[in-house]
């Protein structure tokens, strides 16, 4: 692979800034992971990450003395964020695991690259590349990028055991990455590995499990984690894939197509927020079957009592495309009257009257939303005259 000397993210001014700073002192910045791996490919990248061979008080220092901002954002384990012309750089000191505890491990600083990408989770994520774009390549990840492999570094197994959710991201580097079988050894192991999933935190799960449902094409590897009964550990309600065909590609709009039961226990185990867990409990217990056969007065009532965002979001789940054009012209408008109108007219404050406005609203309903405000309060009048409180 040719070095990537005309990668914007390399030549752009913040970015030969902050190399410049960094090496100052004879350091060696690199930069390294998706940056690297993606421009490789020629794809985009946003997220830059630098490697660098010197201590993290030292970058923190010849940053600062070049007026670029820093946050200390892991100094414990090596890491600070510069800011620069809106762009962010995460950079690293060199180091290698002494402890590992999942995703929080006790490192020890070096000046050796080997050691560096020894420890890190998969070969093409351990390619660097310099100011100058010139790549060195300890793992041979460039011809395993170019191959379409994705292996782990090392021993498989024990990359996994350094961290779980590896696991998941290998299913997900595979289906963006790979072509062809996957790679025999991380599958077995990752197979192996499976129950270990139970162990991390619902929010690392869901952050990765909805980077991959997010994936353009997510059944094929979808399919792979079933296999390897992986995906037994995140749906253990079950699962349908079949649901994929119907859906879009929002990551919560398939959860929910393809999870055949537990609502409340997926939301729970994934950390959803508030609003996610409702989304999800709605989509997956529905009201009703949208379609475009679906008359105006049933599709105009499910509005009023769900709204149009959770009908659009049904409509998109369920693979009603040419209905959601229909929800704007047919959402019906808010109910006029509250409790102040029936105070208006004399009434006494109590629980008769949300009775009674209630009464008036389903009427209301019945009759298709027809029934103006001066209509109403008309009915209101008559109703609590007739039935004093």
């Amino acid at each position: 692979m040719q070095p990537l000397s005309h990668q914007p993210w390399l030549t752009a001014p913040a970015s030969r800034a902050v190399l410049a700073a960094l090496g100052l002192e004879q350091a060696t910045p690199r930069f390294v992971g998706g940056c690297v791996r993606d421009g490789l490919l020629g794809r985009p990248s946003a997220d830059l990450d630098i490697a660098i061979d010197q201590r993290p008080e030292d970058n923190m220092r010849l940053l600062q003395t070049a007026g670029i901002k820093v946050i200390p954002t892991g100094l414990k384990h090596g890491t600070l964020t510069a800011i620069t012309d809106d762009q962010k750089f995460e950079i690293t000191t060199l180091r290698v695991d002494v402890e590992t505890f999942g995703r929080h491990a006790t490192v020890a600083f070096t000046d050796d690259w080997r050691r560096d990408a020894a420890r890190r989770d998969f070969t093409i994520n351990a390619i660097y590349a310099d100011g100058d774009g010139q790549l060195y390549d300890p793992e041979a990840g460039c011809s395993d990028l170019a191959a379409g492999r994705v292996r782990f570094v090392g021993q498989a197994a024990r990359r996994i055991e350094e961290d779980k959710l590896r696991i998941l991201r290998f299913f997900r580097f595979q289906a963006r990455f790979g072509r062809g079988a996957p790679d025999p050894d991380a599958l077995a192991a990752c197979a192996d590995a499976a129950p270990g999933i139970n162990s991390l935190s619902g929010e690392r799960v869901r952050d990765e499990i909805f980077k991959i449902l997010a994936l353009p094409a997510p059944r094929p590897c979808l399919e792979l984690m079933a296999q390897a009964a992986v995906l037994q550990h995140i749906l253990p309600g079950g699962f349908d894939l079949a649901g994929l065909t119907r859906c879009d590609g929002d990551p919560l709009r398939r959860l929910s197509a393809i999870a055949t039961a537990g609502a409340e226990a997926i939301s729970k185990r994934l950390r959803l927020s508030n609003r996610q867990a409702h989304r999800l409990a709605f989509l997956m217990a529905p009201p009703a079957r949208l379609d475009n056969a679906m008359d105006r007065p049933t599709l105009r009532q499910l509005l009023h009592d769900h709204g149009a965002a959770a009908i659009d979001d049904l409509a998109r789940q369920q693979g009603a495309a040419a209905l959601p054009p229909r929800i704007e012209e047919a959402m019906p408008p808010p109910f006029p009257l509250s409790g102040r109108d029936a105070l208006a007219l004399g009434m006494s404050a109590g629980p008769e009257i949300g009775v009674l406005l209630e009464n008036l609203e389903q009427a209301w309903c019945a009759g298709d939303f027809a029934a103006s405000r001066e209509e109403l309060l008309e009915r209101l009048s008559n109703q609590s005259s007739s039935d004093p409180m």
